[in-house]
């Protein structure tokens, strides 16, 4: 496709969502003055999902981790963003319509940036999120927040030993980057950052289950860097259990089956879903009107220009795109974002269009304790205190914000050092579940009664 080089209008480039992605297309844009970028997405900010793991263990705020999408495109004056949940793109009108508070604004597009991203994926059992919150947002974070210091408190004024079991048992589902972190921060926090804390009870009680389907811990690092997570991790007091299926989960508990196919129940109260992704529906909208396909998790099929077959004019970038294998992690995401922005830059000049998109891996990293990481780079694979050190700079310099840099290093310093966390603030909604709540009639909640061995049953009593 070939765009007129000298235009009476700015070229109107629309991008969905404020991931890796989205703010990446956005900023690689900010020195053309002949276009004009509407950013549109359905949270006011900017997630660094990486260390979402911190923000639920108490390590970080949701700031550093999450600022303002408006404050980081300021001064960037070819860009607007707008609030507003995509609910379609009409790809023979080119418009997106977009909808916040029952209100509906429709914005056309010359070239559509969609880097929507994905959600958690519970495999068909979406009835598990209320009982096992996911990592994808700042609600589930600030949620397993509430639930993970909330267990503490609460077993705290148990009164069997069996409800002190349940409430100090932490199982983490899903054996990769995501999963292997949160298993590890929830042991330092029982073993560390609480040991003083309670007089009833000894944080150091606490027991940490890492289940996952799978027979390997952090499949895509390799064998090795795979045995060195689970030997570290065991030392901590891990349970780590691989072949593991989760088959049900309610309030109170799992139910798995291991390897050798019978099935056994884990008392549990707090449960943290760290497997699996689902891509956005939007990606179902993109192939009904294109001659793109999906893959098996929903991802579209993209050409090497990140294009949708037959509509050069939209590209689709990050967790939402399908190309040669590729992961669903940021440096994806971010490379596929500057590329984007590189081809219609090309186009707007009448230039060639740039060499198909080619993704340059800088490799993984994932931290399983204080001091301790592992790192694939390659055939370089490394971990423990060097790794460490590696993922910690690495992090670092994706964080937005000088702002959010230096109170990230502070707030590192705290935990890694000392043994304090600054972020342990919650709620008792966060406690029992948003989603919960949303279920609970006030004219019936003092009827209810609570669950016998359960002492998060009780229900807010009507004004």
């Amino acid at each position: 496709m070939s765009v007129e080089a000298s235009v009476s209008t700015p070229h109107r480039i629309v991008i969905i969502g404020s991931g890796f992605g989205g703010l990446f297309a956005a900023r690689a844009l900010k020195r053309r003055k002949d276009v004009e970028v509407t950013l549109i997405a359905k949270t006011t900010h900017h997630l660094f999902q990486p260390l979402l793991y911190q923000v639920a263990t108490g390590v970080l705020s949701e700031g550093e981790i999450a600022p303002a999408t408006r404050e980081v495109l300021a001064r960037q004056a070819n860009a607007r963003v707008l609030l507003g949940e995509v609910t379609h793109i009409g790809l023979d009108t080119r418009t997106v319509a977009h909808e916040v508070l029952g209100r509906q604004t429709v914005t056309p597009y010359d070239s559509l940036i969609v880097a929507a991203g994905a959600g958690q994926s519970y495999f068909g059992n979406d009835q598990f999120a209320e009982h096992a919150p996911g990592m994808k947002s700042i609600d589930d974070a600030l949620e397993l927040r509430g639930r993970i210091f909330g267990a503490f408190e609460l077993a705290e004024l148990a009164t069997t030993s069996a409800e002190r079991d349940r409430l100090l048992t932490f199982v983490v589902v899903g054996a990769g980057p995501t999963g292997v972190e949160m298993a590890g921060q929830i042991s330092e926090l029982a073993n560390r950052t609480l040991r003083h804390d309670f007089r009833a009870i000894n944080p150091r009680d606490a027991k940490v289950i890492l289940l996952d389907a799978g027979p390997a811990v952090l499949p895509s690092f390799g064998p090795e860097l795979g045995a060195k997570a689970v030997s570290r991790l065991e030392k901590m007091g891990v349970d780590v259990r691989t072949s593991t299926k989760v088959i049900d989960v309610d309030n109170l508990g799992l139910e798995v089956e291991g390897p050798d196919g019978q099935r056994s129940r884990i008392e549990s109260k707090a449960k943290v879903w760290a497997a699996g992704v689902s891509a956005s529906p939007l990606g179902q909208q993109l192939a009904a009107q294109s001659e793109s396909g999906l893959d098996r998790a929903g991802r579209v099929e993209v050409t090497p220009e990140l294009t949708l077959k037959g509509r050069p004019e939209v590209f689709v970038v990050g967790d939402l795109m399908s190309l040669d294998g590729l992961p669903g992690v940021a440096q994806v995401a971010i490379q596929g974002a500057r590329y984007a922005a590189k081809v219609i830059t090309a186009r707007l000049d009448g230039k060639p269009a740039p060499p198909p998109f080619r993704y340059f891996d800088k490799g993984s990293m994932a931290t399983i304790s204080r001091f301790s990481a592992v790192v694939s780079v390659g055939a370089l694979k490394f971990g423990g205190f060097i790794g460490w050190l590696a993922w910690l700079g690495l992090h670092l310099v994706y964080v937005i914000g000088f702002k959010s840099r230096v109170t990230t290093l502070l707030h590192w310093a705290v935990t890694f050092i000392g043994r304090g966390r600054a972020q342990r603030v919650y709620t008792v909604q966060q406690v029992l579940g948003r989603r919960a709540l949303e279920r609970i009639d006030p004219a019936q909640a003092p009827h209810l009664p609570p669950v016998e061995g359960d002492p998060t049953s009780w229900r807010p009593t009507a004004s």
